[in-house]
């Protein structure tokens, strides 16, 4: 199984080095997109040994998974695509925990479970989570106790038949419901998430909107 690591990232100078250092460190292979930093991410994430790409303006964190994906269906060879978030909010140790469960189990699409420990949580942010996830539970079929959660496993032959569109947060909700509507099987595992003091992108009332849209859409087409 070979595995590469994608990382969207925006303003995260403080934090990529360390993480592409690690997972480095580890053996992968790791491409970072930087969404129109205004510091210096690319730089860093290049240094530290990152494959990195930059758009020249903020585009949105499903833009940047989308470029990160068209660039490895089309130049690379690798079997499996881990995707995680550049602010150091996921453990690079947990790369392994993944890979280990995907190649037990065979599931296509493995999301990490943030809901065992929830206590560091912003309660704002886990009432939206717990709420997206049943809704979009519902729709796939399938539970996924933390749809939300940007740290996840998808093989190669999910992207080869799922045609991603969105540009923002909500493309992590189609990617699963797609994929659940092609078959393909989503599995969980926990997860340890690092909460710092660090502002999120994530905006409750608009997301929240955007991702009911996402639902409607998909639940008549």
């Amino acid at each position: 199984m070979r595995v590469c690591v994608l990382i969207p990232s925006y303003n995260e100078e403080k934090t990529i080095g360390d993480i592409v250092r690690k997972i480095k460190e580890a053996g992968f292979e790791v491409i970072v997109i930087d969404d129109g930093s205004t510091d210096n991410t690319e730089k860093v994430a290049t240094e530290n040994g990152a494959l990195a790409m930059r758009h020249i303006k903020n585009l949105g964190k499903g833009a940047s998974l989308k470029e990160g994906f068209d660039f490895i269906m089309r130049m690379t060879s690798f079997d499996v695509i881990i995707v995680m978030d550049g602010d150091a909010q996921h453990d690079p140790r947990d790369i392994q925990k993944f890979i280990s469960h995907a190649e037990k189990y065979g599931d296509d699409i493995v999301v990490g479970n943030r809901m065992a420990s929830t206590k560091n949580m912003p309660i704002m942010r886990l009432a939206t989570n717990k709420f997206m996830s049943f809704l979009l539970s519902t729709l796939c079929k399938q539970r996924i106790p933390d749809t939300q959660c940007g740290f996840r496993l998808i093989r190669r032959r999910v992207l080869k038949q799922v045609k991603l569109e969105l540009d923002k947060y909500d493309l992590e909700s189609e990617m699963l419901i797609k994929a659940s509507q092609k078959k393909f099987k989503v599995a969980s595992i926990p997860i340890r998430t690092i909460y710092r003091d660090e502002l999120s992108r994530i905006r409750p009332v608009k997301d929240a909107l955007r991702f009911v849209s996402l639902l409607v859409k998909s639940y008549f087409k």
